[in-house]
């Protein structure tokens, strides 16, 4: 080994018996944290986040750079993400709302605006059908609904689960695409009943549903594209528990000063 990357053997044994330096055994203390972070959230963290955690959460000093220096030297790599393909079908008679949120994403206080939108999971059974309502001021999901078939029925179990969970005020926005499945005359008087105000991307524009888009794309990059569901239940299970007991609860989110949405939340209620 040492007449292959040409050195002495006297060398190679000195360098052997020299002790560690301060920044060396520091960087290794590092790192044991940096990797306890990376496999605590699954592989969904990069260095920005890990970095949040460390330093604003548990008050570890070290500098950003330092921390995706040594990500990047021990090939700690976050799930890169894939492509999101559009779901519902905006082809239809029923009659839309006009667009009341037009990108307006900021919002100050939870339960004024939810955005709410449909994907779906390959399973051995087939298709498993997901939706999903978004509270836009902490990004939490608040109500979800799953089934193989992408009826009436998804968005209206949605929609009911957050209303039943939230009681949102008269006047909420709750801002959807095109798709039939919420123009329809059911999710309609649902809301109605409720004195909540609909709203609706402009045709073909995904921009105007963004936030609700991306969530989707997070769903699947860091659980759905990693596993292979035997069956639906088994999908539903494994979504329940990401959405509720990670997402919602723990997983940091870079728009909510690295805050879960729920601590995201409960801190603009405190204030």
């Amino acid at each position: 080994m040492c007449r292959a990357v040409e050195v002495s053997r006297s060398g190679y044994y000195d360098f052997k018996r020299r002790p560690k330096s301060k920044n060396r055994i520091n960087n290794e203390k590092l790192l044991i944290e940096i990797r306890r972070v990376f496999w605590d959230n699954n592989r969904n963290y990069g260095s920005p986040r890990v970095w949040d955690q460390l330093r604003n959460k548990e008050q570890i000093l070290c500098s950003l750079n330092r921390v995706a220096r040594l990500m990047r030297y021990n090939n700690l790599v976050a799930i890169q993400r894939r492509k999101f393909r559009v779901t519902t079908n905006s082809k239809h008679n029923y009659p839309v709302w006009p667009n009341v949120l037009n990108r307006n994403f900021s919002v100050e206080k939870p339960n004024a605006v939810w955005v709410t939108d449909i994907t779906y999971i390959w399973t051995f059974e087939g298709w498993l059908y997901l939706a999903a309502i978004m509270d836009l001021h902490s990004r939490g999901i608040v109500g979800l609904a799953m089934d193989k078939t992408i009826s009436d029925t998804l968005t209206l179990q949605a929609l009911g689960q957050a209303i039943l969970r939230r009681s949102p005020p008269k006047g909420l926005i709750c801002h959807s695409d095109r798709g039939t499945q919420y123009a329809c005359n059911d999710f309609k008087a649902l809301l109605a009943q409720h004195e909540l105000i609909g709203s609706m991307s402009k045709k073909g524009d995904c921009w105007d549903n963004a936030v609700a888009e991306s969530f989707f794309h997070t769903l699947k990059v860091e659980l759905i594209h990693r596993m292979k569901f035997r069956t639906r239940e088994e999908a539903k299970r494994k979504i329940f528990e990401y959405v509720e007991m990670y997402y919602n609860t723990k997983r940091a989110h870079s728009t909510l000063g690295y805050l879960s949405p729920f601590e995201y939340e409960k801190q603009a209620l405190v204030f």
